[in-house]
C-alpha cells in the first residue's frame, strides 16, 4: 500500500488538470467552427486524454528520477520527491518511465489510426514523430547532461507542448484542418501553464541556485520573475479575449472571466510575497483556475 501511494504522489496527480486543458480547448473550438461531432462524446477526445496525462505522469517520474539522482529535490519546498527521499529507487523510477512511456506510445498508436486512418499516412508519420519528439522532451526536461529544465529552456517548451501543441494538435485530431486563429486560445493556455512552472521555479529559486538548475527565474532573479510572471497572465487572458470577440456570438462567451479573477489575485499575492517557499499552494490554484477556464470556455463556445 506504502508503495503504491509513493507512485501515486509521483505521477502528481495535480498536475494532470492543467495538462488536460490545451485538449479540451482544441477540440471545443473544433466543434464549434467545423461543426464537429461533440467533442466529449467521442473516442478520439477521450484517447488525447489519456495520452495526455500519459505524457504528463512520464514527465513527472521523469523529473522525480532526474532532480532525484542529481541531489536537486534534497532541500526542496513543497511535495516531498520519492527518488530524492529513497522512498522509490532510481532503478524502480527508470522502469516506471519505460513502462508509462511504452503505454502512452501504444495509446497514441491507437489515436492516430482511429484519427486518419490508413489513407493519411503522411499526417500520421508527422502525428507518430510528434509523439516520439513529445516523450523525448518529457524525458529530457531534467534527465541526461543537456537536461533542458537545467538550462532556463522549461518554459519554452511547456509553453509549446501544453499550449500550441496541445490546443492545435487536439482541433487537428478532430477536423482534419488548420486554423491560425487557433494560435490566441493556444498561447492563452501556453502562457497560464507557463505561469505555472514560473510559480514553481520561484518558489525552488534558492535551492535551484544552490543546486546548479539554472531556471529562467534563476537567470532573471525573483524581481525580474515577478513581472515575467504577471506578463504571462494578462498577455494569456488578453489572447483568450481577443479570440473570444473576434468569434462573438453572446454575452455568455465571457463566463470564462469568472476563472481569470484567481488569476489576478495571484499576480497580487506573488509582487507582495518575500518567501518563495510560500508559493506553493498558488501552484494549485493557477492550474485548477486554467482549467476552469477550459472548461467554460469548451461548455460557453
Amino acid at each position: 500500500m506504502l508503495k503504491i501511494k509513493a507512485w501515486i504522489a509521483a505521477a502528481r496527480l495535480r498536475t494532470l488538470p492543467l495538462s488536460v486543458s490545451g485538449i479540451i480547448v482544441g477540440a471545443a473550438i473544433g466543434d464549434t467552427l467545423e461543426n464537429a461531432s461533440l467533442f466529449w462524446e467521442t473516442t478520439i477526445f477521450w484517447l488525447a486524454i489519456l495520452v495526455t496525462i500519459g505524457f504528463q505522469v512520464l514527465s513527472n517520474f521523469a523529473n522525480d528520477y532526474g532532480d532525484g539522482v542529481r541531489g536537486t529535490d534534497t532541500k526542496r519546498e513543497g511535495e516531498k520527491r520519492m527518488v530524492a527521499s529513497g522512498i522509490i529507487s532510481p532503478k524502480q523510477m527508470k522502469v516506471g518511465m519505460i513502462i508509462t512511456g511504452i503505454i502512452t506510445f501504444f495509446l497514441a498508436t491507437i489515436l492516430i489510426f482511429m484519427a486518419f486512418g490508413n489513407e493519411n499516412f503522411i499526417i500520421s508519420f508527422v502525428f507518430f514523430n510528434l509523439t516520439i519528439v513529445s516523450i523525448i522532451a518529457a524525458v529530457k526536461y531534467t534527465v541526461g547532461k543537456k537536461a533542458y529544465g537545467y538550462s532556463g529552456l522549461g518554459d519554452v517548451f511547456v509553453f509549446l507542448f501544453f499550449g500550441l501543441l496541445s490546443v492545435l494538435g487536439s482541433y487537428y485530431l478532430f477536423t482534419h484542418n488548420l486554423n491560425w486563429g487557433l494560435l490566441l486560445p493556444a498561447a492563452a493556455i501556453g502562457c497560464f501553464s507557463t505561469a505555472v512552472l514560473n510559480l514553481n521555479n520561484m518558489r525552488d529559486i534558492e535551492n535551484d541556485a544552490a543546486a546548479g538548475k539554472n531556471t529562467l527565474v534563476v537567470k532573471l532573479g525573483i524581481k525580474k520573475a515577478k513581472k515575467y510572471h504577471a506578463f504571462l497572465l494578462l498577455f494569456g487572458m488578453l489572447c483568450a479575449i481577443t479570440f473570444t470577440a473576434i468569434n462573438y456570438l453572446e454575452p455568455l462567451q465571457f463566463v470564462y472571466l469568472i476563472a481569470f479573477i484567481p488569476f489576478l489575485l495571484n499576480i497580487k499575492t506573488v509582487f507582495k510575497n518575500k518567501a518563495p517557499m510560500l508559493l506553493d499552494g498558488e501552484l494549485k490554484k493557477v492550474a485548477l483556475s486554467t482549467f476552469l477556464f477550459a472548461i467554460l470556455f469548451s461548455i460557453f463556445m
